[in-house]
């Protein structure tokens, strides 16, 4: 068994473009299960950065997402994003269960539905970018209203209460210390907002992912009020703002690399492949999401964690590791490797998954349909990137056609 050194210190604030974080590359080749030190929370974690031992304890019942509740446990922001009673903290079989009940709020029938309301937002929103005239801001016009829009519609949520909850969503993910009281704030309002609409829909429910839940069985079992409250939270937050980072990453990468562009042109047909490969390739968020907790001793790649020890993954250096992916650093859309982990992997996949791959390929494939001439407005280097989040993505992206 190998000794580790002492723990890292690691901010992972790293924030050029989407250049992939030194400090994570060095982990991976050097230290690929290693201790480190996070911005908030008490204490060390292990962050595992390999593929296999990534699958490993994403699937392994010895590592379990429900033990971390009540612990300040290292973490990237100030206040835990996370509620205790949210489907992301739990393990099998109580997440099966309410994975089960989710999954058929996004049953082929409702994506069906929702690639026809996705295309019809996404022609709206380039008429009116078209209107505004060239240049335009492709951040303003397309990435951020469009999944923002397409969630609230699938949870059915008033169009005046959109940009408040919006904001509720950004104010959790910032990672500066100044911010934890709005944090905390934000967290309680979006839970009360919840609270209310969810109860609503149980007595009435409509045609949307909420009343589908609410109204779900499995056997005997449906959702009770917390379950139902925190999920409709956490398919507001996570179903609006990663998509609308990815839109406006994706647009970014393609548009500074001229071969990819034309080939995507000439070959409409390969942006679902290729779509796969720009999500395994861009590294999307800082460091590290919600942790595990080993419940006994288990070794990685030669390294002992020990039983209680608290267990950090990586998915953007699973994405990256050598061993399952010929040339991992280089951006192939014609790559047919294993799977990326960008969705995350296992019990904790995300379930919006297919939501966000139909809004990422309608709202892609169509701006590159619509504006054949489509480039950057402005050099690459300066395009803005936001610094204080924890997901990477340009402030605005400047187009012209």
């Amino acid at each position: 068994m190998e000794p580790v050194a002492g723990a890292r210190h690691c901010p992972f604030d790293y924030a050029e473009a989407l250049e992939f974080d030194p400090v994570l590359r060095h982990l991976m080749t050097e230290e690929p299960v290693s201790r480190i030190r996070l911005p908030h929370g008490d204490g060390e974690a292990w962050l595992v950065t390999g593929y296999d031992d990534v699958r490993t304890v994403t699937t392994d019942r010895r590592f379990s997402r429900s033990a971390i509740i009540g612990r300040n446990f290292p973490r990237m922001t100030p206040e835990p994003i996370v509620q205790d009673e949210a489907i992301n903290v739990m393990d099998p079989p109580g997440s099966s269960r309410l994975r089960s009940l989710i999954s058929k709020g996004f049953a082929p029938r409702h994506m069906e539905r929702m690639k026809v309301r996705t295309q019809h937002v996404v022609d709206e929103l380039l008429d009116r970018m078209e209107e505004h005239g060239a240049p335009a801001d492709l951040f303003e016009h397309l990435a951020a209203p469009l999944p923002l829009t397409t969630i609230c519609e699938v949870l059915d949520i008033p169009e005046a209460d959109r940009a408040q909850l919006r904001a509720h969503a950004r104010t959790m993910m910032d990672t500066t210390v100044e911010n934890k009281d709005a944090a905390v704030r934000a967290k309680a309002d979006l839970r009360a907002y919840f609270q209310k609409l969810t109860a609503e829909r149980r007595a009435d429910p409509g045609d949307d992912v909420i009343s589908a839940l609410a109204t779900a069985r499995d056997g005997n079992e449906i959702l009770n009020d917390q379950e139902l409250t925190v999920m409709a939270m956490v398919l507001l937050i996570t179903g609006q703002d990663t998509t609308t980072y990815e839109i406006g990453n994706i647009a970014y990468t393609l548009l500074t690399r001229p071969a990819e562009l034309a080939m995507l042109r000439e070959r409409p047909g390969m942006l679902p492949q290729a779509m796969e490969e720009l999500l395994r390739f861009i590294p999307f968020r800082k460091g590290v999401g919600i942790p595990r907790v080993a419940l006994e001793n288990v070794e990685l790649s030669g390294v002992l964690i020990r039983e209680g020890d608290i267990v950090h993954v990586s998915y953007l250096t699973a994405n990256r590791d050598p061993r399952k992916f010929d040339r991992p650093d280089e951006l192939d859309l014609e790559r047919e490797n294993p799977s990326h982990m960008t969705f995350g992997w296992g019990g904790h996949h995300c379930l919006g998954a297919p939501l966000a791959a139909t809004e990422l390929q309608v709202a892609i494939g169509t701006l590159l349909e619509r504006f054949p001439a489509l480039k950057l407005a402005t050099p690459a280097e300066e395009v803005r990137w936001n610094k204080t989040s924890i997901w990477r993505y340009p402030l605005e992206l400047p187009v012209t056609w």
